[in-house]
């Protein structure tokens, strides 16, 4: 059976392969190979800007054309002549250096020097900073994106209800009021926070060798500071030195960059299950999309599916970055290969993650509050009043304020009657009373109105 998006084993890249799309050139197959080809020549031209190593001369700026273009002219069918090539040697690296030799075999000028292409270089050196160089990119290109266009919608939705008095509910109880759009907001700070901290992950990198200690390099070339190029080499990259590894870099900051997708996740899942149960309770409506149906048997029913859908998306990406960001910090002794095929599911965490992303951009985009039907559930809510009126009796020395408000509101509803009479018969300055007359359940709401349009 042929291989499409009807055919894929995942449904990232099937049902969801037009959400997954802008992933495919950084952690799909391509992208490591092709990441694996800038790593290479990259080093390439580093040994020969090194004046020590005298076998391989300075580059003439044809040359360094030549090898830019291996990089910039890199393409889907060059990848493929790799894969050939990995079919006979069953090595996907090595399959990369033999690419490139065949491509410097074309070269008058650098064919001579075609032995100093993955020069004392382990795979891991490879791998680890192509895999470097595909998640920063991943997450600058693509992620980060993602993540900042759902901040923006549930920034834009708090400034808009900033005012819409709400009841909270605690405990799923009926408690003191918030606006609508100081919920929101509160999603928005816990996003901008975590965003922050993904952003701000330093992608990590080494090439020191098959344990670590650039033992064939001091031997072959014991002039040369290798420490020092090593880094000098790695932060053209972009990526930061890491001098103590072992074959592997051990992926700390992978961890940690994995951990960083959780916590936006749990956010992210914590918000889908709050805005579906504002939907079933009628706060939130959703504009109809022609065409679609929302069940097979009742037509009435719109129901709120980009958030189900994100919820569970979530539930699966989180669930595989926590695997990855437990398993890929641990390696036996100096190297095993566990990490390189738990590596290879990577673009499924954040494929995953940002199928969700795509799902709450949808569903954010239909929502509409239902402001009566909000205003209907606070209205009548004059119990919440309790917390304010007992405040004021205990700065101004009453008896059992608290004592006295639980006997009359808890586990019961009461009227505007009830809260007006128990504050008339309070000893209590008139200034106090008046304000206290003055509160209604729907304009007890703090600052949150101000928390929202600051956001």
């Amino acid at each position: 059976m042929e291989l499409d998006t009807l055919t894929a084993i995942s449904p990232s890249d099937g049902r969801y392969a037009d959400k997954t799309a802008p992933l495919r050139p950084w952690v799909s197959e391509y992208g490591l190979i092709y990441n694996r080809v800038l790593v290479e020549v990259r080093w390439f031209e580093a040994l020969a800007a090194e004046p020590a190593i005298g076998e391989v001369p300075q580059l003439s700026s044809a040359a360094e054309d030549f090898l830019n273009s291996l990089i910039n002219e890199f393409d889907a069918c060059q990848a493929r002549r790799v894969k050939e090539i990995e079919a006979t040697t069953n090595h996907d690296v090595k399959a990369v250096e033999y690419f490139l030799k065949e491509r410097f075999a074309q070269n008058p000028e650098l064919a001579p020097y075609h032995e100093f292409i993955h020069f004392s270089c382990t795979s891991e050196d490879i791998n680890n900073l192509s895999w470097a160089c595909m998640l920063r990119g991943a997450r600058d290109e693509v992620m980060l994106p993602a993540i900042d266009r759902v901040i923006e919608q549930l920034r834009a939705l708090a400034h808009e209800h900033a005012e819409v008095a709400m009841l909270s509910r605690t405990h799923g109880q009926s408690a003191s009021p918030t606006t609508l759009g100081k919920e929101l907001a509160n999603v928005v700070y816990r996003l901008r926070e975590q965003r922050h901290r993904l952003a701000t992950i330093a992608a990590q990198g080494k090439i020191n060798g098959a344990v670590g200690n650039f033992n064939a390099h001091l031997v072959t070339y014991p002039e040369v500071d290798w420490p020092a190029l090593g880094k000098r080499y790695v932060e053209t990259l972009g990526l930061r030195w890491n001098p103590y590894t072992t074959q592997i870099e051990p992926h700390d900051w992978i961890a940690e960059m994995f951990d960083a997708y959780g916590r936006i996740n749990t956010v992210l899942l914590d918000l889908s299950r709050d805005l579906w149960g504002y939907i079933s309770l009628g706060y939130f409506g959703q504009r109809l999309v022609a065409g679609e149906v929302g069940s097979s048997t009742m037509p009435h029913k719109v129901n709120p599916i980009d958030f189900e859908n994100a919820e569970g998306n979530l539930g699966v990406a989180t669930a595989l970055l926590d695997h990855l960001a437990r398993k890929l910090p641990v390696s036996r002794w100096q190297r095993d290969l566990s990490d390189s095929t738990a590596l290879r599911s990577t673009g499924l965490g954040l494929a995953h993650t940002l199928i969700a992303l795509r799902s709450l951009e949808k569903g954010l985009g239909k929502l509409e509050a239902n402001e009566q039907r909000i205003a209907a559930d606070l209205e009548p809510a004059w119990e919440v009043l309790a917390e304010a009126i007992q405040t004021v009796m205990r700065r101004y020395g009453a008896d059992q304020p608290y004592e006295q408000l639980k006997g009359l509101t808890r586990g019961q509803a009461i009227d505007e009657g009830a809260v007006k009479e128990f504050i008339e018969g309070l000893e209590l300055p008139e200034e106090a009373k008046t304000k206290l007359r003055e509160l209604t359940p729907s304009n007890y709401t703090g600052n949150a109105a101000a928390q929202a349009r600051n956001c």
